[in-house]
């Protein structure tokens, strides 16, 4: 059965133009162009679809179901043709957790202000490429804790923009919490320490192998804070969920001996959208201007 869009839409023509003399101009063809159309397409589908009187035509109740079907996929298929031609005006960055971090608000401020014809879109879904293999977006900014853990190279080229230092979560009324504004790693090492080992940028590997403390999976940030908050686990996390993220029974340590996150921005190798190298200017500059800030 090889059932093509023209079906389709000369079935759609004919009802909505009431008859096959209306179809005919709405399409641009002859008449008998149009009764071969539909009647190839009953031929195809086995049914009667349209009953044909001297005043006028009448769809049969097959006909009412195969109709909303077709009105369904011409829609889909419009759809489609408008998001292959948005690519270029359209920018949708995709991330797990924390976006960009204290850097969000000034990106897409600057970005609209830089870019007026190319609107941004930022996408939160919780996968190891912030929503680009999943096709949701069309750049993503990943942190991961080392370069073993980069998404697929074949497939995805990446650039470091930024880094970032690391933090350690815990219930307000952790003990560790009172020992003042900075923590070291081996602080944890007795701790349970909450890891998303999808989409975090925390592993046992932090730790040295005789000093690594032991680790409960979460699914998510939510889940993360959720399970921190309540003085079972604790957490370790780049600067940027500080920005992003409060919850309330949560409190925030900065880790002075721990290596920082490598913020990378990702994009597909073989498509890349036009936009990527104005992305990762935009977000080294941010990142570089916070750096010198600090210092």
């Amino acid at each position: 059965m090889d059932i093509e869009l023209r079906h389709l839409r000369c079935l759609v023509a004919i009802v909505e133009a009431g008859g096959f003399t209306g179809a005919a101009a709405e399409l641009g063809v002859t008449q008998p162009a149009v009764s071969r159309t539909l009647a190839a397409l009953e031929d195809m589908l086995g049914v009667r679809l349209l009953r044909r009187t001297s005043r006028e035509v009448v769809l049969t109740a097959v006909g009412e179901r195969v109709l909303a079907h077709a009105r369904r996929v011409l829609a889909e298929v419009e759809d489609l043709a408008r998001e292959a031609r948005s690519g270029d005006t359209r920018l949708r960055i995709g991330h797990a957790w924390a976006a960009i971090g204290e850097h969000t608000v000034e990106f897409q401020r600057r970005w609209a202000a830089q870019h007026p014809g190319v609107t941004l879109h930022v996408v939160r879904t919780n996968s190891p490429t912030g929503g680009l293999a999943e096709g949701v977006c069309d750049v993503a900014v990943v942190r991961t804790p080392s370069d073993a853990h980069l998404p697929d190279p074949g497939r995805f080229d990446s650039a470091v923009v930024g880094l970032e230092s690391r933090f350690c979560a815990l219930a307000t009324a952790d003990p560790l919490a009172r020992r003042g504004r900075q923590l070291r790693l081996a602080d944890l090492a007795d701790q349970v320490v909450a890891v998303d080992p999808r989409t975090g940028t925390t592993t046992a590997d932090l730790w040295p192998p005789d000093r690594r403390p032991r680790t409960e999976d979460t699914h998510d940030v939510d889940d993360w804070l959720a399970v921190i908050a309540t003085g079972r686990c604790v957490g370790v996390t780049a600067e940027s969920t500080l920005a992003q993220y409060r919850r309330h029974g949560v409190v925030f340590r900065r880790l002075r001996d721990a290596p920082p996150v490598p913020v990378r921005l990702v994009w597909w190798r073989a498509d890349p959208h036009p936009a990527t190298p104005d992305v990762i200017g935009l977000l080294a500059e941010l990142y570089r201007t916070r750096a010198g800030h600090a210092r």
